[in-house]
């Protein structure tokens, strides 16, 4: 990458035709790239591109070294590249081909440890939680009266870290695939390894009924998870009350334990993203993704909408033709989804992608799948298919934040780590850790941003900036709170594609 030496601007990769604005710029700022002074025609917003060379209508703009689209109208060295003047080049559904190509994995397996909970299943969780989970909306409202008064009976809660509610408006009138991924994603939070213990709370009249629940969970701990289906009994407080305390005694003597890397499961995700995403913090995920992989890890990186036109990529990366042909599913699938629903496949970035500087669905993609990093793609999993393979793995999921970070938990990832360019507040049930892309958006929410990936544009060593960053995961991962932890910012989303009755 290339800074200029009048201005801030960076050319990404050598065979680029456009340059990335660093920060606000004026019409008449002259900037210089590979020695060729340029005089702005416009002003360029910063995360905005820059046209290097003049182009003819048509002419492929080249980002990240490949295509992220082509010209719309004749542009001049200087001009304003954005949507104004250029089209994705994405249309339909494609063929692929199996043509593996493997990157070496840079870093060495180091014999780091973190502080975390060991299960009696042999996972491990970075917290120790008492939950509730609903089987249906309806009972939201009687699981938090169960948690005031368990809280005002015990006082202190540790051993447990938090006490919540997973609520959810789902788990009944659901149809098909619906009432599936319903249950299948709130029967995963329920033996997720970040809970010390789970009270499973329903009604008795919705779809999502808790002995059919209880049925589908197969083998789990009965000591930890306790049922109560509210209409079966006189007073379901006072009841629920009652397994929360016998969850309660039966995880007292939990403590953390010194356990490898190697047990990490890491969620990649991002969202509000600019034009420093695939620049600064999007990058830093695929550094650490690779490093957790060196190290036995996991990682999984979802948001397949946000895979088109980077697919070939991921795909080349599979360790195997059935790896390579799931990866075909899991993207084909989705555009199909799309053209079931009668939608544009390429709707995409969003208005704030486009204020933030991204212009086309390649342009997003390439900035998005860099969170992979370059190791190999172990497996592909469909939504709410929990983690079988170590190493870096792909989840089917939509782009949405809340649905994508509630997918990668219901999975196994212990934690979330979330790029954003614009700023995000949300938390998922498992630490949903902001990392930014650009050091204004860190001074100004330090409220919501965790780690400040901006100052990679500030001349930050890179193996700095991820030595200090896999620190932090290291101490969150033992139990440092992230910022939606602390502000009380927990939710869960389902993928919904059906009939509501």
């Amino acid at each position: 990458m290339k800074g200029s030496t009048l201005e801030r601007i960076l050319k990404i990769n050598e065979q680029d035709n456009v340059a990335v604005a660093l920060k606000d710029l004026t019409a008449g700022t002259e900037v210089e790239v590979d020695g060729k002074k340029i005089t702005l025609s416009s002003d360029i917003p910063r995360g905005h591109k820059i046209a290097l060379v003049s182009m003819s209508e048509g002419t492929d703009v080249i980002k990240y070294g490949f295509p992220i689209g082509h010209l719309k109208t004749a542009v001049k060295e200087g001009d304003w590249i954005h949507t104004e003047n250029t089209k994705t080049n994405l249309d339909g559904v494609q063929e692929y081909q199996y043509e593996p190509k493997f990157a070496e994995n840079p870093y060495p397996k180091e014999n780091l440890t973190f502080k975390g909970f060991k299960r009696a299943d042999g996972r491990v969780g970075i917290r120790n939680e008492l939950w509730i989970v609903p089987t249906v909306g309806c009972v939201n409202g009687i699981a938090e009266q169960i948690i005031k008064i368990f809280q005002s009976e015990v006082g202190d809660i540790a051993p447990f870290d938090n006490i919540q509610v997973l609520k959810h408006n789902y788990g009944c009138s659901q149809l098909g695939d619906d009432h599936v991924n319903t249950r299948t994603i709130l029967g995963n939070a329920v033996k997720h390894p970040n809970s010390g213990g789970v009270l499973v709370l329903g009604l008795g009249c919705e779809n999502n009924n808790v002995d059919e629940f209880r049925e589908s969970l197969g083998d789990y701990d009965e000591d930890r998870i306790k049922f109560l289906t509210s209409q079966d009994v006189s007073d379901e407080i006072e009841e629920g009350v009652n397994y929360l305390h016998k969850i309660y005694q039966a995880a007292k003597d939990d403590v953390r334990e010194e356990v490898p890397l190697s047990e990490l499961k890491i969620g990649l995700k991002c969202g509000g993203s600019d034009g420093f995403s695939g620049i600064t913090a999007n990058p830093l995920l695929g550094r650490i993704s690779d490093y957790i992989a060196a190290q036995g890890g996991t990682t999984v990186l979802t948001e397949v909408p946000e895979m088109f036109g980077a697919e070939k990529l991921l795909m080349e990366r599979a360790v195997n033709e059935e790896v390579f042909h799931k990866t075909v599913d899991l993207i084909n699938d989705f555009k199909q989804y799309f053209i079931t629903h009668d939608q544009p496949i390429y709707e995409n970035p969003s208005p704030g992608n486009k204020d933030g500087g991204i212009t086309t669905l390649e342009d997003k993609s390439l900035g998005c799948t860099q969170k992979a990093g370059t190791s190999v793609v172990m497996d592909v999993l469909k939504y709410g298919e929990p983690l079988k393979t170590k190493g870096l793995n792909l989840l089917s999921s939509p782009g949405n934040d809340l649905v994508a970070s509630t997918a990668l938990a219901a999975a196994g990832c212990q934690v979330v780590l979330f790029t954003t360019g614009r700023g995000t507040p949300f938390g998922s049930f498992v630490p949903t850790m902001k990392i930014s892309t650009n050091t204004p958006l860190y001074e100004k929410k330090k409220h919501w941003i965790d780690f400040n990936a901006g100052s990679l544009l500030e001349g930050a060593s890179p193996d700095q900036v991820l030595e200090d960053f896999r620190d932090y995961i290291i101490k969150v991962a033992s139990g440092e709170l992230v910022n939606n932890e602390k502000n009380d910012f927990r939710e869960i989303a389902m993928f919904k594609s059906g009939v509501t009755l």
